[in-house]
């Protein structure tokens, strides 16, 4: 019988929580991202007796969620390092290069992501692509550069749709950039980033996955980047 996405989902979250739990302790710090996967991470985290100190949440809705587990929740600039960060992806390539931001919390992830030791992300197979920009890419913008952006980003080939009605946790806006062939992600994550008005892009290219988790119908298969 074929599984449900939400039946993946909860797979591949089990999978890695079955993979750091070994390596966490009292002292450990977590990284928790945004979206329906991670989210069934949050509740096997939560229901489980796994020693840790406390996560850093990429979101409002993450820190919320983990609080309903009684999760403390705690600000990247308290603390030193971060064990583990565990999150989903809208698209994810053979090198473990990522489009991320489906949930608009892209640039907070990013932040996470580099404050990380080690990135696990976790998703179904239907993520997996030969070369990303299936996916719209997100962009998040600075309001009053919502339309000089578009102009650039039309100017780099994509075709660029605000998000209507959606403002980030950090009270900007979200441009989607369609019809994108992205045969060099690391190249077009430096582009974008010197766009004024942009504040990030959901290209994890330069700080992409440690480890990919992926979840079928045969199971959850493991990359790791090279």
């Amino acid at each position: 019988m074929t599984r449900t996405a939400q039946e993946l989902k909860r797979e591949v979250a089990q999978a890695a929580f079955d993979f750091i739990a070994p390596h966490l302790d009292a002292n450990a710090v977590l990284g928790i991202g945004t979206g329906s996967t991670a989210n069934e991470f949050i509740d096997i985290l939560g229901q489980s007796d796994v020693s840790f100190k406390s996560a850093v949440a990429s979101s409002e809705a993450s820190a919320e969620r983990l609080r309903s587990h009684n999760i403390p929740v705690v600000e990247l600039n308290s603390v030193d390092r971060i064990a583990f960060y565990i999150d989903g992806a809208d698209e994810a390539n053979a090198h473990l290069e990522l489009i991320k931001g489906g949930g608009a919390a892209l640039t907070r992830e990013k932040i996470v992501a580099a404050a990380s030791d080690v990135f696990v992300c976790i998703a179904d197979e239907s993520k997996e692509v030969a070369t990303l920009g299936r996916f719209p890419l997100p962009i998040e913008v600075i309001p009053m550069a919502e339309r000089l952006v578009m102009t650039a980003l039309g100017a780099l080939g994509g075709r660029p749709v605000l998000r209507a009605g959606v403002v980030t946790d950090n009270g900007n806006s979200i441009i989607d950039v369609h019809d994108l062939h992205i045969t060099a992600p690391k190249a077009l994550e430096t582009t974008l980033n010197q766009i004024t008005g942009v504040v990030c892009n959901g290209l994890f290219a330069h700080r992409g996955a440690d480890i990919l988790m992926l979840s079928g119908e045969s199971g959850v298969r493991v990359l790791r980047a090279s």
